[in-house]
């Protein structure tokens, strides 16, 4: 059925109005939107569109913008398309599209529990070794709790008969290489939970939050942290004041490996202070909770945590019994104990790009570097993922620049004919259905709250991105007489992104308004 919708759907949009072309701050859309914007003809869509990029405010923006119906592959508007612009988090766009090519979208992450050792009357001699594949959601994104796959882990030993443990606990995430940030971050992200690195070996997004309250005035402030057991080194100055005083709480950590300082002061009755900060060793944070939860059940671990992260120090990476594809000499020593799998990638694509998380989206950049081209880092990511956009999606070198999978990196690169390409490229793939329910809908409280109410809800599907100075919106949108279009609005330099996405839902709803109809002429 064709929807229809009427002005009032549009013209509600606040703090925009268009008048000879231009977008405005405030007023009445009804003053200069025509009566029946439905049935606007194509040079008023333009007008209108182009109106709202060159606006006040936008002074020195610059801006790429493609909209091209999936149908006939009549181009509906066309400015600057070629200009290569900062996509921010429209890069997850080509990551997801080159991970589902690559992996496909039943493909599930192995985390392995391996022996060297073998089992007699309730002792294991040897080692135990906790192995990652690059699993991103051991985690309560799609799991009760991060800690039900250690449990699991724990019971399976349990059945074994395992109760000691002579050797050590190693914690190997050698099946991706080299650092878990893109060397061309800012050194401004790296203490926020949207950067945590990378790892083979990830637990609970790699994240730990600090919980902190008052005690009796006078003490330590009580520090707790989720999850347990995480092994991080805290120092902790804080002192708790009599009352509801103010708070004065602060962490900081002088570099990323080094000890968390926590000072300042709390009230004994304030309410309680929670900061989330990445992990700075993965490996030895998934290794020493599973520490924690072995020997919670019972299970005595007699050697030390070992974090490995390289493969010259692995125990496993060469051997062939966690990842056959890769054609590895075998060791006949390691055995298989336990294998956690996580979701199906149709399920983890999900979380990327509706939740816009930038961990999952490194984790494929790695994963399809390994899987390609037998390197899981950021030099064979980017490789694999840029011979990606240029051999199967047909796009020139001059189109993109790749330099993480997240879009968290202001040095990528890309165009908006470039992500319409990829768009369309996508949409002739069996697995195109499941690439567009991974976008955030419009109007949807849950995923992408903009355009409520208007012809765009329950109709555009688009990924958003915001960095500093930079935000994108591109995905697909149906007119009103239904017909597909797939779109790209990428602004660079803007100083407000705020106003900027007001000019992509703006685009948006019009797109989603549009028709091939001429527009209504009325009585003077």
């Amino acid at each position: 059925m064709i929807r229809r919708w009427r002005l009032g759907a549009i013209a509600s949009i606040p703090t925009l109005m268009v008048s000879t072309g231009f977008l405005l701050e405030g007023g009445s859309a009804h003053a200069a939107v025509s009566e029946r914007l439905s049935r606007a003809d194509l040079a008023t869509l333009r007008a209108e569109v182009f109106g709202l990029v060159r606006g006040p405010g936008f002074e020195g923006a610059e801006w790429g913008v493609l909209a091209v119906s999936l149908e006939s592959g009549d181009t509906l508007l066309s400015l600057d398309p070629d200009r290569p612009l900062a996509p921010a988090s429209n890069q997850k766009l080509f990551t997801t599209a080159a991970a589902l090519h690559h992996l496909g979208p039943e493909h599930r992450f192995a985390t392995f529990l391996l022996t060297d050792g073998r089992i007699d009357n309730g002792i294991l001699d040897g080692n135990l070794i906790l192995y990652g594949t690059g699993d991103p959601a051991i985690s309560d994104q799609l799991l009760e709790s991060p800690i039900l796959p250690w449990e699991r882990f724990a019971d399976e030993l349990l059945k074994a008969g395992v109760r000691a443990v002579t050797g050590d606990l190693i914690a190997d995430a050698s099946f991706f290489q080299g650092p878990g940030h893109a060397p061309s971050w800012s050194s401004r992200y790296l203490d926020n939970a949207y950067a945590a690195p990378a790892s083979a070996l990830t637990f609970a997004e790699n994240v730990v939050t600090f919980h902190i309250e008052g005690g009796t005035p006078g003490a330590p402030a009580r520090v707790r942290l989720t999850p347990e057991g995480a092994g991080l080194r805290v120092l902790n100055s804080a002192v708790t004041v009599p009352g509801d005083s103010r708070r004065f709480v602060f962490l900081e950590r002088l570099d990323p490996g080094g000890v968390i300082e926590i000072s300042g002061r709390i009230g004994s009755d304030s309410r309680e202070v929670s900061r989330v900060l990445p992990v700075s060793d993965p490996p030895s944070f998934a290794g020493s909770v599973l520490l924690n939860t072995l020997r919670t059940h019972g299970i005595d671990i007699r050697g030390s945590l070992v974090g490995v992260s390289s493969s010259e120090s692995s125990p496993v990476t060469s051997s062939r019994v966690f990842a056959p594809a890769l054609g590895n000499a075998s060791r006949s020593d390691l055995r298989t104990l336990a294998v956690h799998y996580s979701p199906p990638l149709r399920e983890l694509i999900q979380i990327l790009n509706k939740k816009s998380h930038n961990l999952y989206a490194e984790t494929l950049l790695f994963t399809i570097g390994r899987a390609s081209l037998g390197d899981g880092s950021y030099s064979g990511g980017t490789s694999a993922l840029s011979a990606y956009l240029r051999e199967v999606v047909g796009l020139e070198e001059s189109e993109f620049r790749v330099e993480d999978g997240s879009g968290l990196s202001a040095s990528n690169r890309t165009t908006a004919s470039g992500l319409v390409a990829l768009l369309r490229h996508v949409s002739r793939n069996e697995d195109a259905d499941v690439f567009w329910a991974s976008l955030p809908e419009a109007g949807n409280r849950r995923e992408l709250r903009r355009m409520y109410q208007s012809p765009a809800a329950g109709n555009l599907r688009a990924k958003t991105g915001t960095i500093r100075g930079v935000s994108a919106l591109s995905g697909i949108v149906h007119t009103s007489e239904g017909e597909p279009v797939l779109f790209s609005i990428v602004s660079n330099n803007v100083r407000s992104s705020s106003r900027a996405k007001r000019v992509e839902d703006g685009i948006g709803i019009r797109l989603a308004a549009f028709t091939r109809g001429q527009p209504t002429r009325t009585a003077d």
